[in-house]
């Protein structure tokens, strides 16, 4: 599994993820998904690190996976890591109810549209077979929209 090329583990993720409605239902859910996690881990500050935290360093342990799959896809991640935490920052200047409670209610609804999603396609979710491809689920979006684009993702040394 860790020699998997870009897409390979695209394919393999794909595999479970052929029917329409559970396609549309992972593009809602796959980014909610990640912006939960993000938001949940915000809060778990590093000691003695103030501009580090939980959601940082998942999301640079997260980019290093991404870079040797794809420098490409890499970078697209880390506009779309961007964008989170500035969703993140919006809701703690904007709302007035904790960001964990927020993220919480969102990360159980976003699991169970998932759940329903695996249940109309009839196959169960590829992390089943492989804890690593809860990675792959945003890349594997990015993909669709680099494809869109004309963007190439290929990381020449590893096809």
């Amino acid at each position: 599994m860790l020699n998997k090329n870009i897409q390979q583990w695209l394919d393999a993720y794909g595999v479970s993820h052929q029917n329409a409605t559970n396609k549309a239902i992972h593009w809602l859910c796959v980014p909610v998904i990640l912006w939960t996690v993000l938001a949940l881990l915000w809060g778990v500050q590093i000691p003695a690190q103030p501009l580090l935290n939980g959601a940082t360093l998942l999301m640079a342990i997260s980019l290093v996976f991404y870079w040797r799959l794809s420098p490409q896809l890499a970078i697209g991640m880390v506009f779309v890591a961007a964008f989170n935490w500035w969703l993140i920052d919006l809701h703690l200047t904007s709302l007035s109810w904790p960001l964990w409670q927020t993220a919480l209610a969102l990360f159980v609804l976003a699991w169970i549209g998932q759940f329903i999603g695996h249940i109309i396609e009839g196959a169960k979710p590829s992390f089943f077979e492989d804890m690593q491809f809860l990675l792959i689920g945003p890349i594997w979006l990015l993909s669709f929209v680099y494809d869109k684009v004309g963007v190439n993702y290929q990381n020449k040394a590893t096809e």
